[in-house]
């Protein structure tokens, strides 16, 4: 047998796995420009649509308007980072996937909300609880898996308090499940 063809030692296995996800961490750290972006506006769109509640304004979810261009700058952010030639481990694109499948989830909820009585609040929380977890999780961050379980909190809770309380819920969930973890990783980043 030659030396190309030996089988990995264990200790060469462990080392390639544990390179790999420090790799993912370092990845999805230098992603949390996102985790602050939509934190910041659905925070934002949750505190004024709870303002509008109170002055008894018709349309109060017209404030979700401001998704789309963070949508749009989310999707020029993506395309730039891509562009930058980093290396991709599996585990960052399980977790590309998994926030490409919660975004198509909620285009998906907001399209046939009527279906649901447009009480999308609680679903979208309890939604958004699986994937915030799972990217603490994978990289083994544990300000973004309590920000996950705070997201199944304030959506079960939503379901209980109902209107006008969901907004408010709203925004505790992603200041806890996305602010403070996108700070804290941009922190750990620039450390």
């Amino acid at each position: 047998m030659k030396p190309d063809d030996e089988a990995l030692t264990t200790k060469q296995s462990l080392a390639i796995i544990t390179e790999m996800i420090n790799l993912t961490k370092g990845n999805i750290r230098n992603n949390s420009v996102y985790f602050l972006l939509w934190g910041s506006v659905i925070a934002l769109a949750n505190l004024s649509m709870f303002a509008l509640l109170m002055a008894h304004y018709p349309r109060p979810y017209i404030v979700w308007i401001i998704v789309i261009p963070a949508w749009l700058l989310t999707l020029y952010l993506a395309y730039r980072h891509r562009r930058k030639h980093r290396m991709a481990t599996h585990l960052d694109r399980i977790n590309m996937w998994m926030w490409l499948c919660f975004g198509v989830v909620i285009f998906t909820l907001v399209a046939f909300g009527k279906a649901v009585n447009y009480q999308l609040n609680p679903i979208i929380l309890l939604v958004s609880a699986l994937p915030t977890l799972l990217s603490g999780v994978i990289i083994k961050f544990r300000p973004l898996i309590v920000g996950g379980i705070c997201f199944w909190i304030c959506g079960a809770l939503s379901f209980v308090l109902g209107s006008p309380w969901q907004p408010l819920l709203g925004a505790l969930a992603v200041t806890v499940g996305y602010i403070i973890p996108g700070i804290l990783l941009r922190i750990k980043k620039e450390a």
